[in-house]
């Protein structure tokens, strides 16, 4: 369940026009300075009157092919310094300190790339939303942190709940079962593509065999959602003069040193995508939008108790 007491801190002053809408002159940006720290100061006052010093990352993301922020997006996305470049340690369930939490909040103010939930199960939980709404919700009613968020000279208005409350699927456990469907289907196509989304926006691909099955399976990101494809196909010429003629696609490739990339793509760019691909060894064209969509397989990772926490 997720907290009962719900506050939405913003810098905006809540006498509004009739439909809620704000009139004064606030940017809806952060200003990199005094009011983005007493929003941090504001997130911090309501965690310690929580009793929580530590927080979940949760739902983690980064920027992707289309960035939908006022501000523009960063190298790195903002996590430069927080987790090493290959964002390890940045996953659902990783916990952090909360240090580490407030910078991913400032990260979150400034639009820089990188997203995600915080939460302290059912204790605490903060939501940045669009044009610097943070949601807090906590298991107490917070009167103090609220009267310190106004001497920060911000406002607290207590919501029912916050609009950014997870909403997690139905998924299928990557389960011993699912694994063994793994096996039953490479001994009968020797070869299949595997789409592993660890954060959002951040997929890795891996060409998946019987003999190597295990070791990739050893290093996939956890609770990572896994999707199942047909593998690589070597006539990458044909696949390219087969493509259809509008419409997004997302089109993985093997290049010679082993790597696999993806890129999505219409068809006004067909040819920077020949040239782009031009030494691949293997390719394969998947659709894009979410009804088309379909893999053989698609699970995700448990924690290693077995239990599918992960809310994808």
């Amino acid at each position: 369940m997720p907290p009962a007491f719900v506050h939405r801190i913003t810098k905006y002053d809540p006498d509004r026009d009739d439909h809620g809408g704000y009139q004064g002159a606030e940017e809806t940006v952060s200003d990199h300075g005094p009011v983005e720290a007493a929003y941090l100061e504001a997130v911090s006052a309501f965690a310690e009157t929580a009793g929580v010093d530590r927080l979940e990352i949760r739902e983690p993301s980064v920027s992707g092919l289309v960035h939908f922020g006022a501000q523009p997006a960063v190298e790195g996305h903002g996590l430069n310094g927080l987790f090493p470049a290959d964002l390890a340690g940045y996953h659902d369930g990783a916990e952090v300190s909360l240090a580490v939490a407030l910078e991913l909040i400032r990260v979150m103010l400034r639009e820089q790339g990188a997203w995600c939930r915080l939460e302290a199960g059912d204790v605490f939980a903060v939501h940045v939303g669009w044009d610097q709404y943070v949601y807090v919700g906590s298991d107490r009613p917070c009167a103090d942190a609220v009267a310190r968020t106004r001497e920060l000279g911000l406002f607290a208005e207590p919501l029912a709940a916050s609009p950014y409350a997870p909403e997690p699927e139905v998924a299928e456990a990557a389960d011993e079962d699912f694994w063994e469907s793994i096996r039953t289907e490479l001994a009968a196509r020797q070869g299949l593509l595997l789409e592993e989304t660890h954060i959002v926006n951040a997929t890795r691909w891996h060409r998946l065999t019987t003999d190597n099955l295990n070791a990739v399976r050893a290093g996939l990101g956890p609770r990572a959602r896994l999707s199942v494809w047909l593998d690589l196909r070597p006539d990458v010429g044909a696949l390219l003069t087969a493509l259809p003629s509008e419409w997004q696609i997302e089109f993985v490739w093997e290049a010679k040193d082993g790597t696999i990339r993806s890129v999505v793509v219409d068809e006004t760019e067909y040819q920077e995508l020949a040239a782009l691909v031009a030494d691949a060894r293997a390719a394969r064209a998947l659709p894009v939008y979410a009804d088309e969509r379909r893999p053989l397989f698609q699970a995700v990772l448990p924690d290693s108790d077995g239990v599918l926490r992960a809310r994808w």
